[in-house]
C-alpha cells in the first residue's frame, strides 16, 4: 500500500492522518506550522482517500497494517502520531498494534468508541451527484447545497471532486467502498493491553464526538493521557481553531 503524501520540514517526525472524506491537503496548515517550528510533518492520504490507492476493504485493521508499512518504507520508526476522527482511531489502532513505533500520540475530536450512524445526509449528498451527467464544479455544489445546510462541510466535500484525463467528473475518495465499509468505520477500536504511550486528546468544545462519559472508555486503554477542549471550535478543530490547536500539538510534544 503505497499512501500519498507530502513531507514539510526536516526534524523529529510528525504524522498526520485525515478524518472520514478527508485528504491530506486538509492538513497543509498544520503542517507548514510543524515544520517551521522545527519539525519534519509528514501528511498521509489513508486508502481510498485522496491520491491513495482504492481497495476492495476498509477497516481499522487494515488501516494500521497500512500505516506500518508506510512508515516502514518511510524509514520512520519512532514518530508523533496526530490522528483526527477516523484517522484518530487509525491512529489508535497502529500504536495498540505497534506502541514502540510512536512516541507520542495525538487524538484529534474522536473517541475510541462506537458511534451511531449520524453521516447519512452527507452520504446521500454524495450520492445524489450524478457523475455520468456532471458538466462543472458548480453543478455539483448546487446539488450538495440542496442536501446540505453548512457551507463548510459543501466546501469540505468538493475538495474530493475531480476530473480524469478524458474530463469526466469522478470522486478522489471511493465512494462506493466508504459508503459499504461504514459500520467498520463507527466501530470501536480495542487494545488487548493497557498503552504506555502518553497520549492527548482535543476535542472542540461545540462538537459532541468526545464527550464526558467517555472519559473512562480512554482511560481504561491508555495509562498516561490528557483530554484539551478548544474554545470555539468544532469537530473540524484544524480548520475552526489552527492557532490554537498548534499551541496545544507543540506544547504536549515539546514536553
Amino acid at each position: 500500500m503505497q499512501l500519498n503524501h507530502r513531507i514539510y520540514g526536516s526534524g523529529q517526525p510528525i504524522v498526520i492522518f485525515h478524518g472520514l472524506f478527508g485528504m491530506l491537503d486538509n492538513w497543509q496548515t498544520l503542517g507548514k506550522m510543524l515544520a517551521e517550528a522545527g519539525y519534519m510533518a509528514v501528511l498521509a492520504d489513508l486508502r481510498d482517500h485522496g491520491r491513495s490507492p482504492r481497495t476492495e476493504a476498509f477497516d481499522y485493521h487494515l488501516l494500521a497494517d497500512d500505516i506500518y508499512h508506510f512508515l516502514d518504507e518511510n524509514w520512520i520508526y519512532q514518530s508523533v502520531i496526530i490522528g483526527h476522527s477516523m484517522g484518530g482511531k487509525a491512529a489508535i489502532q497502529f500504536v495498540a498494534e505497534h506502541e514502540n513505533m510512536v512516541s507520542k500520540l495525538i487524538v484529534i475530536d474522536i473517541a475510541p468508541k462506537k458511534y451511531p450512524p449520524g453521516h447519512h445526509e452527507v452520504i446521500d449528498a454524495l450520492l445524489s451527484v450524478n457523475l455520468d451527467t456532471l458538466t462543472d464544479r458548480h453543478q455539483a455544489q448546487s446539488v450538495l447545497e440542496e442536501k446540505l445546510t453548512e457551507p463548510g462541510v459543501v466546501q469540505f466535500l468538493l475538495k474530493n471532486l475531480t476530473r480524469t484525463k478524458d474530463g469526466q467528473y469522478t470522486w478522489k475518495m471511493n465512494l462506493p467502498l466508504l459508503v459499504r465499509s461504514y459500520q467498520n468505520i463507527l466501530d470501536e477500536v480495542t487494545s488487548g493491553h493497557v498503552i504506555d504511550t502518553p497520549a492527548l486528546f482535543i476535542r472542540g468544545e461545540n462538537s459532541d464526538y468526545v464527550q464526558d462519559a467517555d472519559l473512562h472508555i480512554i482511560g481504561e486503554m491508555f495509562s498516561d493521557y490528557r483530554l484539551e477542549t478548544i474554545k470555539g471550535a468544532g469537530h473540524w478543530v484544524h480548520a475552526d481553531k489552527p492557532n490554537e490547536l498548534f499551541e496545544k500539538i507543540i506544547h504536549f510534544i515539546r514536553q
